[in-house]
């Protein structure tokens, strides 16, 4: 048996109406998201880690380091410039340098009983010393009862010597220039003020008044 399509659609609607009317889609149900699973974080993965991190610490601690290396050498470096501009210093009136500027507290000579081999300058403490003779620095550091020292040889053999200082700027063998700043000031070893006890040795190995010695050769002290 054959039916038309009017006897198949809903009786009183027309067929144009049923034709042209749209298409609704059926809502989909909402589908709720996949957790991820869990990783799993395995104990060469924690060491990894950890060997990253002290890496990096490292790293950090190494360039902490050089900066603090370098910011110690730039101040080295102006210190080093200041002393070279301080060698620079006024010449006395014979043409001598001006060894450091101080006052004569003992001389060379009989003291308390026994003999003073040199002259005590006082002076405040890192007050430069300038070398009078240019020379090769023989000693530079501990002695004894001076505390610290420097001893420069002169181109005749003679020796001279400087003790009790706080800081010494030169080391054995260097060759140092008539003005170069030697040592500063100090009160180490047997002292009893801040001072620079002088001595000056003759070839022969004999210790020599000082003072005249620098006299002949224009240095001044004060």
């Amino acid at each position: 048996m054959r039916l038309g399509l009017d006897e198949l659609l809903t009786p009183g609607v027309p067929v144009e109406q049923v034709v042209a009317a749209p298409l609704v889609a059926e809502p989909l149900a909402a589908v709720a998201p996949v957790a991820p699973e869990p990783q799993v974080v395995g104990a060469a993965d924690l060491v990894k880690a950890a060997e990253v991190q002290r890496v990096a610490a490292e790293q950090a601690a190494r360039a902490a380091e050089e900066a603090r290396l370098a910011e110690e050498a730039r101040v080295a470096a102006e210190a080093a410039a200041a002393q070279s501009a301080a060698s620079s210093v006024v010449a006395s009136a014979a043409g001598g340098v001006q060894m450091l500027v101080g006052r004569i507290t003992s001389g060379f000579g009989a003291r308390w009983g026994s003999s003073h081999q040199g002259l005590d300058i006082a002076a405040p403490i890192g007050t430069p010393i300038h070398v009078p003779l240019a020379g090769t620095v023989i000693s530079s550091g501990p002695a004894g009862g001076f505390g610290q020292w420097v001893r420069v040889e002169h181109a005749d053999g003679t020796v001279t010597v400087y003790g009790h200082i706080s800081r010494s700027h030169v080391r054995v063998g260097q060759s140092v220039a008539a003005g170069d700043v030697i040592a500063d000031v100090g009160n180490e070893g047997q002292s009893t003020g801040p001072h620079l006890h002088f001595e000056v040795v003759a070839p022969g190995g004999s210790k020599v008044n000082p003072r005249p010695w620098l006299d002949e050769r224009g240095i001044g002290l004060t």
